[in-house]
């Protein structure tokens, strides 16, 4: 699978192929039916399966302090395409000048002479162009005067709502780490820079692995039960969100204590996912009563699946 950041680095065996446009941020279910269509739309007319995505969002040029944050990374989000079949991902670079583009612009010279698709898949509430300006009625017009296929998917529903983005990050913004992981069809994943902090977790026994640089959205405050993963194997997890009050610390943290790990991990990127929510954020009257509390949750997170390594 290949990830292209230029239309220039764009090989031609991926040109006259089937095309599916959009952010794709989580790649969840409801981005699976498209991906899944997309591929049967490229076996029929011989050609490839491209996806093509916004890096960054666009909402982030427009709206920056209202952009949403990201469910996923670049290459997480390749990752994710490809294992449903995608032969290519292509993160386009946001900036103005795509932004300015008319719907009529956009479906000419991005899909029509750069990409030269011949068949594009896309869900019912795609919109592209200035000001969102183009909907699925107006692609369905283009197609028609150009002679590209084009198929609507409907949107997947759980829960009676249909499945999205936003519904994911009011999941994960609340902590419902389950509700969201039934959404993306597996566990909400984040990233982040291992580096050091006060160090109360190991005076505790109980060491943890202080996240930062986290580039995507960070689950609401409370303690997760989950998997870490580091360069080799992964390690069930008990995750800390939030302040630690104890101390009378007001800072958001996030703390990630692998279960059964010795070692270092400083200057290390950890990912980490979450598989279920275990309690609120709370005050404790003494270090003892923190340290009886931490076992309790460190037993739960093994449960989970099952403590110690597990290589993949």
């Amino acid at each position: 699978m290949k990830l292209i950041r230029t239309l220039a680095d764009l090989p031609s065996e991926l040109r006259r192929g089937a095309v599916a446009v959009g952010n794709f941020d989580g790649v969840h279910r409801g981005h699976a039916d498209i991906v899944e269509r997309l591929c049967a739309a490229a076996r029929r007319i011989g050609g490839g399966a491209v996806v093509f995505t916004f890096d960054p969002h666009p909402a982030r040029l427009l709206r920056p302090d209202l952009a949403p944050p990201p469910l996923t990374w670049a290459e997480r989000k390749a990752e994710l395409l490809a294992e449903r079949g995608a032969d290519a991902v292509i993160a386009y670079p946001t900036d103005a000048a795509l932004l300015a583009l008319t719907p009529a612009e956009f479906f000419t010279g991005i899909i029509r002479e750069r990409l030269d698709a011949r068949a594009l898949v896309e869900g019912q509430n795609f919109y592209f162009g200035q000001d969102r300006a183009g909907n699925v009625q107006v692609l369905r017009q283009l197609c028609l005067q150009h002679g590209i296929e084009l198929e609507v998917v409907a949107p997947r529903v759980i829960n009676g709502s249909p499945i999205s983005s936003s519904r994911i990050r009011l999941a994960l913004q609340r902590g419902d780490v389950e509700q969201a992981g039934l959404m993306l069809g597996r566990p909400y994943r984040l990233r982040g820079l291992v580096a050091r902090g006060a160090g109360r977790g190991r005076a505790l026994g109980f060491p943890t692995a202080n996240l930062e640089s986290i580039d995507t959205l960070v689950p609401g405050p409370g303690v997760y039960a989950g998997r870490a993963r580091t360069a080799g194997p992964s390690w069930a997890a008990a995750i800390h969100i939030g302040p630690n009050p104890t101390f009378g610390e007001e800072s958001l943290k996030l703390e990630v204590h692998l279960i059964g790990f010795a070692g270092s991990l400083y200057g290390q990127t950890l990912e980490v996912d979450f598989q279920a929510r275990l309690r609120d954020i709370q005050a404790f009257g003494s270090a003892e009563e923190l340290r009886d509390q931490l076992q309790r949750d460190i037993a739960r997170a093994g449960n989970e699946d099952g403590t110690g390594p597990v290589r993949e």
